[in-house]
This record gives C-alpha cells, sequence and structure tokens, in this order.
C-alpha cells in the first residue's frame, strides 16, 4: 500500500486504568516520531472532542512531561461515554466527524477504549470507507474488566487485578485482628465478566485469600450462598467473601437490584452497579447476628497506579505503539491485541496480534467455566496460571515530596 501522508487524532473513550496513558503515549511518541505523520491531535473526551473541535496539538507539550503518561492514572485527554448512532439511521455525526478529518487533513485515527469504543471506531473506520475518504482507523485497547474478544487479555486488566490481589490481602490480615468474630464480604467491578473478581484468588497464592469468590459468569442463589457462610463462620468465626458487582439470580436480575429496583444507566443502557456488597453485608447480618462489614472497591480498582503492574505498563505501551506503526504500514480496521507465547525456557511473553474491529466490538469475553470450581464460589489453578505472569513487576512511577508525581497537560488547541 502506497505511503498516507496526513495528520492523526488519538483519544480516550469510557472508564479509564492505571495504564490507559501508557497506551496512549506509546501512540503519540511514535506518532510524533514518525515521518509520515505529519501532526499528531489529542481529542478532548474522546470522539465529543472530535464533534466539538476540541482538539490540541500534542507536538506542543514537553517531552519530559509527556513522558510521565506512562505511569499516570486515568485519561490525560479527559474520555466520555458516547454512542454513535447508526450511520443507516442517522449519519450526522459521522459528517461531523468527515468535516473535522478534512480540516485538518487526519488520515490516521486511534481509538483507545473498550468495547464500545472498538464499536465506535469500527463505525468510523466502515463510514470513512464508505464515502471515499482514506482514514485509516486502529483500535487501542483497554479495559480493566478484560473482556474484549481475541486478545488473551486486556491493557488495564493486570494492574487492577494486582490492586484487587493486594488490597484482599491487606483485609485479610485486618479482618483477623480481633478475637471476636467477623464477615467481610468485598465487592469488585465486572458486570458480565468475573475476571477482576477472580483475581482476588491470587491473593491465595500466599495463603491470604478469600474463603468464597462469586463470578457473574454462575448464578448466584442467596439461599446457597447464606449456608456456606455460615458454615465457615461456625467453624472460623471468620469468613471473606469476593463479589462481582454483576452477580445476578437464575431469573438474570442483579443482586445489586435486590436493594435499589431502579438503577442509573449510562449512554449505552448499562446498569450503574454498585450496592451489591452492602446489601449481602445487611442480609447476613440479620441471618447471622454477627459483625458484617461491606467493601465496595469501586473506582480505586481502576486508579491505583501506585500499585501498577510493570508488565501491565510495558504492554499498554507497546499496543499504542503498534497500533501507529501497522497503520502507518497501512493496515486499517483492526484492533491491537495480545496473544500469549513462551520463550526457550517455558516463560510467559506476550506477542502483538491484530483483530478485525467487526469481531471484537459490543462482543465480550467471559471467565471460562472450566477455571471455576463446581461449586461456584472460587476458581481454580487455570485461573492462577493465566493471571500470575500478568501482575509481575513494579511500577517506575516517579515521587516528589513523597507524592506521585503525575502528568499536567497544557493542552494547546490544535
Amino acid at each position: 500500500m502506497s505511503e498516507l501522508k496526513g495528520a492523526c487524532i488519538i483519544g480516550q473513550s469510557g472508564g479509564p486504568s492505571s495504564v490507559i496513558n501508557a497506551s496512549a503515549y506509546g501512540a503519540i511518541k511514535t506518532a510524533l516520531e514518525s515521518n509520515t505523520i505529519t501532526r499528531v491531535l489529542g481529542a478532548l473526551h474522546g470522539i465529543k472532542g472530535v464533534l466539538d473541535d476540541d482538539l490540541i496539538d500534542m507536538s506542543k507539550e514537553d517531552p519530559e512531561e509527556l513522558a510521565l503518561m506512562m505511569h499516570t492514572p486515568s485519561s490525560a485527554l479527559g474520555s466520555c461515554r458516547y454512542k454513535l448512532k447508526d450511520p443507516d439511521e442517522d449519519e450526522t455525526d459521522y459528517l461531523r466527524i468527515l468535516e473535522i478529518f478534512k480540516k485538518y487533513d487526519v488520515r490516521y485515527f486511534f481509538y483507545n477504549g473498550g468495547n464500545d469504543s472498538m464499536d465506535t471506531c469500527n463505525k468510523i473506520s466502515k463510514f470513512m470507507l464508505r464515502n471515499g475518504y482514506e482514514c485509516r482507523c486502529m483500535g487501542i485497547p483497554k479495559t480493566i474488566d478484560n473482556d474484549l474478544a481475541g486478545t488473551d487479555h486486556c491493557p488495564g486488566f493486570a494492574s487492577a487485578a494486582k490492586y484487587i490481589a493486594t488490597s484482599v490481602m491487606e483485609v485479610y490480615h485486618d479482618s483477623r485482628v480481633y478475637d471476636t468474630g467477623m464477615i467481610t464480604i468485598v465487592e469488585c467491578m465486572g458486570r458480565h465478566a468475573g475476571w477482576l473478581t477472580a483475581a482476588a484468588a491470587l491473593a491465595g497464592v500466599k495463603g491470604n485469600g478469600p474463603d468464597l469468590i462469586y463470578l457473574p459468569e454462575v448464578d448466584f442463589d442467596l439461599d446457597k450462598f447464606t449456608a456456606s457462610v455460615k458454615k465457615i463462620y461456625e467453624a472460623q468465626k471468620k469468613c471473606l467473601v469476593v463479589v462481582s458487582e454483576g452477580i445476578h439470580d437464575k431469573d438474570g436480575t442483579f443482586i445489586a437490584e435486590y436493594a435499589s429496583k431502579n438503577l442509573a444507566k449510562d449512554s449505552f443502557g448499562h446498569s450503574q452497579l454498585g450496592g451489591t456488597a452492602a446489601f449481602l453485608a445487611n442480609y447476613i447480618k440479620e441471618q447471622t447476628g454477627a459483625k458484617v462489614r461491606g467493601i465496595e472497591l469501586s473506582l480505586l480498582q481502576r486508579c491505583a497506579a501506585h500499585c501498577a503492574s510493570k508488565t501491565d505498563i510495558e504492554e499498554s505501551f507497546s499496543a499504542g505503539k503498534a497500533a501507529v506503526e501497522n497503520a502507518v504500514a497501512g493496515i486499517t480496521d483492526k484492533m491491537v491485541g495480545f496473544e500469549r507465547g513462551t520463550d526457550a525456557n517455558g516463560n510467559y511473553v506476550c506477542n502483538i496480534k491484530l483483530f478485525d474491529l467487526t469481531i471484537v466490538a459490543n462482543t465480550e469475553k467471559k471467565v471460562p467455566l472450566e477455571w471455576i470450581n463446581e461449586t461456584g464460589d472460587g476458581v481454580n489453578q487455570g485461573f492462577i496460571d493465566y493471571a500470575l505472569p500478568l501482575i509481575q513487576g513494579q511500577t517506575d512511577l516517579k515521587y516528589e515530596d513523597g507524592l506521585p508525581r503525575f502528568v499536567k497537560l497544557k493542552k494547546v488547541k490544535a
């Protein structure tokens, strides 16, 4: 394919993570060093920044400051949850995007996000192709939920998993301080896929793991749950449980809805979950009379840069870098993903693999049922072997005056 010169736009979308900026930095740095890409623009607040012509010139940022993105949590360019309509029903947004692309001679579009973001990237790619405007579109994966189809794992998952495992280990010790009994229920993110909650099992590698783990891949039975907690509590006077926010009963009703039937929804129609641990804690307290504590890790799971996996950081950067390199080489309409391999000594290695956006968009990958135990309240060695290599290494986060030094972009308008 012939060389395509022009500007690029890089945007971030969806829920952030502690390493999403490492991916963005991988793309930004590689694009700035490219002889083919003439200008590198950042879209503030994702696709809304494109629609609103709210773009910044990344070449105006100090290189040393920009490098701090590698270890800065959240989305440095800002994020959004904006759903593009089907272009066959309403192409207003698409025509506006095409107008902006022509204004800045944008020939490369990189979108950094999860399932819905890959859907957005796919729709834009198809619209540009259909309208004869040459623009290479690449998806850069991001999701702590680890539920993107195709790829072995997703940037952001490992760091969140490391934080969850570490926090569960710490809670394990804290919950055993007193000689009185206590039941602790920890809630992790995960609407339909239980990857994050399963990561709590990693705490058990060092003997500090939970007694019970419940994922949304298996229907949740409140009576069976209560019986299991009572049995463990009666034997140990302690019980540590970890649940996904998205656990549901056999009818598909979220347990979170047991406490509130009117859960708010985002622009994609997803219920705003939360409160599962609090509901279960209150219920178990009524059933046992024990001291029960509900803990919701909430946003801490996705912004704990101080506990990030070095492996995750480096792989996230490589995903952004690969997106630009492949686009410049003539590839479009793909998402950068990971393929697991081993070296000559049998050690874990991560290889880049490209996936069709059409396949990835809006498809959820769940924890394999063979990795969940027969009683549906824990995971087995298969999951441990999968996740443990991903959380290796510590962050090289820079500190000043004892506190983290995160990036501060000037955000000079294009």
